[in-house]
């Protein structure tokens, strides 16, 4: 899995209805892709496992959240994790083991499943392999979900980073 100078390496968040976490992880990926100068070379998207908010946009909690920490979450649009996400996705990450599982359910072949992974186990100092779904409590809620994000998405930046980076 590495980009090549035509294909930007692709990949897709997914949490339940994509209005609160996969879309800060998409934002957030994304950031540290632009940070990096690498932007071009990465496509981060989000979907949900489920149809209940395709064309919302965020969570008005989480774009705030994300507004909060110097992120912009205000373009995102809800949509539902399809069967073509494998075939357009290099790599597929799940916010928690229910989409993990969802996910493994939906896969057709070795090489989706082998596409999918969990985020926070690119974070050697979580205690918890689940990013929790803030959906039902408060802002402080977001922001602490959105600080899991950036820990385990900046782990899964660095693990991706030499294979995306062009070669010398």
């Amino acid at each position: 899995m590495t980009a090549s100078a035509v294909e930007p390496f692709r990949v897709v968040f997914v949490c339940t209805g994509n209005i609160c976490r996969s879309p800060m992880a998409e934002v957030v990926f994304r950031e540290f892709a632009d940070a990096s100068g690498l932007g071009p070379r990465v496509a981060s998207t989000s979907a949900g496992t489920g149809d209940w908010h395709v064309g919302e946009r965020a969570d008005q909690r989480t774009i705030d959240a994300l507004d909060r920490a110097g992120y912009d979450g205000t373009k995102h649009r809800a949509r539902q994790f399809t069967h073509d996400d494998f075939a357009h996705s290099d790599l597929v990450i799940a916010l928690d083991r229910s989409h993990e599982r969802i996910l493994r359910g939906w896969a057709r072949s070795e090489a989706d499943a082998d596409k999918i992974a969990l985020l926070m186990t690119f974070d050697q100092s979580a205690h918890t392999l689940d990013v929790p779904d803030p959906y039902y409590a408060g802002p402080g809620m977001f922001d602490e979900v959105l600080g899991m994000i950036e820990s385990a998405s900046r782990a899964l930046f660095r693990q991706l980073e030499p294979a995306i980076r062009p070669s010398p």
